[in-house]
C-alpha cells in the first residue's frame, strides 16, 4: 500500500521536478559513497600503522628481560612512554609459558590475559593481536614470544586514533549534508536549464490552443532530442495549416459550386408550385415534362457532387489498409467497370504485371474517374487506350482517348478541385474526379500527369512506386 502511494506522488511530480530528484539523488549516492570509501581507507590506514608500530615495540620488548627494562628500552629509542600525550602511554607485560603474568610496567598495572594468549606463551603461536578494555579504555595489544620462553605484551590506548576518526567522520558528515544541499541545488538548476526548450515549446502550443494560430511556429535553437522535438512541432503545425487552408477552400469552393444547382432546383420547384397553386395557368403537359426531367437530373448531380465533396474531404484521412496488390488487377476491374457505364466507347487495355502497394478500392476509383474523364470526352464508337510499363522503380498506367485533347491553358488546372475548362462547362461533371485522382495517386507515393495524346486527344499518367521484392 505504501509502495503505491509512492508510485502515485512520484507520477504526480512535475518533469522539472522529477529531473531536479533524480540528480540530486544521484550527486547525493556519489557524495555519501565517496565520504564513506574515504572513512573506511583512512580507518583502515590508521589502524595498520597502529598495529605496525605496536608490533615493532613488541619485538623490542620480547629481546628484554623485564617489563620495566622493555618499557625503559622504548623510551630511550624515541618511543612513547608511561606519561606520553599519545593515547596515555604504552603498558608491557611479561607472561610465563604457562601463561601467568610475571610483570606488568606502564601506564595500566594489568593486561587482561585472554584464552588466545596462551598459544603464543607456550611457544605455539608467533604473535596475536585484539582490542581489549582495560579500566573501561580500549587498548590494542599485540602478544609475542619471547626468546627465553613465555611472551611479551604490549598494550597502547588506541583513544588517539579513535578521536582521530571521529573527527574525520563529523567532517566527512558535514560535506556530505553540503554536498546533498548543493545538489539540490544544482539539480534544480540542471532540470531548469535542460527544460527551457520544453517550456518553449509548451508556451507554443498553448499560444496555439489559445489563439488557434497555426502560423506562430518556433525557433529551431536546440540540437538533439530538443531540436527534433521543435522541428516535428513546426512540421505538425504547418501540416495543420495546410490542413485547414485545405478544409476552408473546399467549404469556399463547395458553397460556390452547390449554389447553382441549389438555386437552379428551387426556381424550378418554385415554378411547379406556382402552377399548382393557380389552376388557370397550368403549365403544358410538355413543360412540365420537361421540368420533372431536369428535376431528375439536377437531383442526380447534385448527389454526385455531395458524394464526391464527402470522399474528397474524408480521403484526406484514409481508413482502408494498404496491402500488396498486382496493379493490373486493379486497372482490369476499373476497365470493366467502365466498359458497363459507356458502352458506346470502346475499352483497349494492354495490361502488365506489376505489384504495388496500396489501398486497392481507393486505387481502383481513381483509376475509374480518369477512364470516366476520358470516356466522357471520347466521340461515340471512339476509342479509349489503357496501357501499362513498368521501370526498375516505378509502374506506369497511361491512360489516352480520341477527344478534343486538353488545351494549353488549362493542363495545369486539371487536377484542381472544381476546375472545368470552358469546354466542359456543357457536359456533366463536377470537377472533381481529377482531385481526386491526384489525391489518391499522391496518398501513395506517386503522381498523376495530364498532356496531349499523340493522336490528339487526352493522355493521363499514373505512376505507382513498385512494391519492394
Amino acid at each position: 500500500m505504501r509502495a503505491t502511494v509512492k508510485r502515485v506522488r512520484w507520477k504526480t511530480l512535475s518533469l522539472r521536478a522529477r529531473l531536479g530528484v533524480l540528480v540530486a539523488a544521484a550527486v547525493a549516492v556519489a557524495v555519501v559513497l565517496v565520504s564513506a570509501i574515504s572513512w573506511s581507507i583512512t580507518r583502515a590506514d590508521l589502524y595498520d600503522q597502529f598495529d605496525a608500530r605496536l608490533q615493532s615495540y613488541a619485538q623490542l620488548a620480547a629481546k628484554t628481560s623485564s617489563p620495566a627494562e622493555a618499557l625503559a628500552t622504548l623510551t630511550s629509542t624515541g618511543n612513547h612512554g608511561p606519561d606520553s600525550g599519545h593515547g596515555g602511554g604504552l603498558t608491557v607485560q611479561f607472561l610465563s609459558a604457562t601463561g601467568e603474568i610475571t610483570g606488568t610496567a606502564g601506564a595500566k598495572p594489568v593486561i587482561p590475559v585472554l584464552p588466545p594468549d596462551a598459544p603464543v606463551a607456550a611457544g605455539e603461536l608467533d604473535r596475536t593481536s585484539d582490542v581489549r578494555r582495560i579500566e573501561g579504555d580500549r587498548f590494542r595489544v599485540w602478544t609475542a614470544q619471547r626468546a627465553g620462553g613465555g611472551a611479551v605484551q604490549v598494550a597502547q590506548d588506541s583513544e588517539d586514533v579513535e578521536d582521530t576518526l571521529a573527527r574525520l567522520g563529523i567532517w566527512l558528515l558535514v560535506v556530505s549534508v553540503a554536498g546533498v544541499l548543493g545538489a539540490t541545488l544544482v539539480g534544480r538548476a540542471i532540470a531548469r536549464s535542460a527544460l527551457r526548450p520544453v517550456d518553449d515549446l509548451t508556451a507554443a502550443a498553448e499560444n496555439v490552443a489559445r489563439t488557434q494560430e497555426l502560423s506562430a511556429a518556433i525557433d529551431v535553437a536546440a540540437s538533439g532530442e530538443i531540436g527534433r522535438l521543435s522541428t516535428a512541432f513546426n512540421a505538425m503545425l504547418g501540416a495543420l495549416s495546410r490542413s485547414r487552408d485545405e478544409q476552408r477552400r473546399l467549404v469556399e469552393d463547395a458553397g460556390h459550386e452547390l449554389r447553382t444547382p441549389l438555386t437552379s432546383l428551387r426556381n424550378n420547384i418554385e415554378l411547379l408550385i406556382h402552377a399548382e397553386a393557380n389552376p388557370q395557368r397550368q403549365l403544358p403537359a410538355e413543360d412540365r415534362s420537361r421540368l420533372l426531367a431536369d428535376l431528375d437530373t439536377q437531383a442526380v448531380e447534385l448527389t454526385a457532387l455531395i458524394g464526391e465533396l464527402i470522399e474528397l474531404s474524408t480521403g484526406e484521412r484514409p481508413s482502408e489498409a494498404e496491402e500488396r496488390v498486382a496493379l493490373a488487377d486493379v486497372v482490369g476491374s476499373a476497365v470493366e467497370r467502365a466498359r458497363s457505364r459507356w458502352p458506346a466507347v470502346s475499352f483497349d487495355a494492354e495490361l502488365t504485371g506489376a505489384d504495388v502497394h496500396a489501398r486497392p478500392s481507393a486505387l481502383e476509383r481513381a483509376v475509374l474517374n480518369v477512364l470516366d474523364n476520358a470516356a466522357k470526352w471520347s466521340p461515340s464508337g471512339g476509342t479509349v487506350r489503357v496501357t501499362m510499363a513498368v521501370t526498375s522503380l516505378a509502374v506506369r498506367v497511361r491512360v489516352d482517348d480520341e477527344g478534343p485533347g486538353i488545351a494549353e491553358a488549362d493542363l495545369s488546372h486539371v487536377f484542381e478541385r472544381f476546375y472545368r475548362a470552358d469546354a466542359a462547362r456543357a457536359l456533366p461533371g463536377s470537377g472533381l474526379g481529377l482531385a481526386i485522382v491526384e489525391q489518391v495517386l499522391t496518398q501513395h507515393g506517386g503522381r498523376a500527369e495530364a498532356a496531349r495524346a499523340d493522336g490528339g486527344g487526352a493522355r493521363f499518367d499514373l505512376v505507382l512506386p513498385l512494391a519492394a521484392s
